[in-house]
């Protein structure tokens, strides 16, 4: 009788391959966040301090890998291929499935109005490019002085944030909806993700976006929000720029992209990965 072993892993969750091929020729299905940019090197250091368990056990012994958060391999050929290929993979077995959106929680407030901020929902760590995003709301300011930039997250200091910079720190699930609803525009100028939740909620709630084009994030967001390079200060303020003048449009654009990502979709999808694995 064939076992399946289904194992689930995030961030840092580069175990379960390792427990996955170490368990031997049993089928498998590991559930695994596998293109955010740590998880690559630190699998390849878990292998390589492994030899017993290389990669093509991993390869051999898993009937699919089902990437949650991961890029799809067709509309994301390059870097997909890239992760596949790292981990000695065959691509008919690497399914990608998004995450979602709870409607009912993030959705738009036709009653309340927008004010004159911008919301950056990230801790501050080094991927999440606060120093590009604070240079870009200087050049911003010199044009729109009304702006005010509000960040959420654990970690901020205070202390050190530029004129026009406040943070409100961790804030609960209620709290980030409100301020979806009520910033001028979200801006997102994150170096790398592996799939981009908080724009993906802000599109939800009708709020302009002006997002990084790295990672996943052009995939997600589709023409629904002003794409910008996130090494480039003036290229952030310029979209930045652009979201606030274009804010109907990108709000009716917005709601329409996050309908299309639904947790009955993921659910669905993983059933499928289940049910090929089964058959394999």
């Amino acid at each position: 009788m064939v076992r399946y072993l289904v194992l689930a892993c995030d961030y840092d969750g580069t175990l379960a391959p390792i427990v996955a091929a170490r368990a031997g020729p049993v089928g498998g299905v590991v559930i695994v966040n596998a293109v955010l940019f740590p998880v690559d090197e630190l699998l390849v250091e878990q292998l390589q301090a492994n030899p017993a368990v290389g990669r093509d056990a991993i390869a051999e012994h898993l009937d699919m890998i089902a990437l949650v958060h991961g890029l799809d391999p067709e509309r994301d050929a390059a870097l997909a291929r890239d992760r596949i290929d790292r981990l000695g993979l065959d691509p008919e077995r690497v399914h990608a499935i998004h995450l979602a959106v709870d409607h009912e929680r993030f959705s738009p407030d036709p009653g309340v109005e927008r004010e004159p901020f911008l919301l950056y929902p990230a801790r501050p760590w080094p991927h999440k490019n606060h120093a590009r995003l604070f240079e870009a709301f200087a050049l911003l300011r010199t044009s729109r002085p009304e702006l005010r930039l509000v960040l959420t997250g654990v970690g901020h200091d205070a202390a050190r944030l530029p004129t026009g910079v406040e943070t409100l720190g961790g804030v609960p699930t209620e709290e980030l909806v409100s301020l979806y609803r009520r910033a001028a525009a979200v801006v997102f100028p994150s170096l790398y993700e592996g799939f981009g939740l908080p724009p993906l909620e802000a599109l939800a709630c009708g709020c302009p976006v002006a997002s990084s084009d790295a990672g996943s994030l052009p995939e997600v967001l589709g023409d629904a929000a002003v794409l910008f390079d996130p090494d480039d200060p003036a290229a952030i303020a310029a979209a930045v720029s652009e979201a606030l003048d274009r804010a109907s449009e990108l709000g009716a654009r917005g709601l329409e992209r996050a309908a299309a990502f639904t947790w009955e979709a993921t659910a669905r999808l993983h059933d499928e990965v289940y049910a090929l694995a089964r058959s394999a």
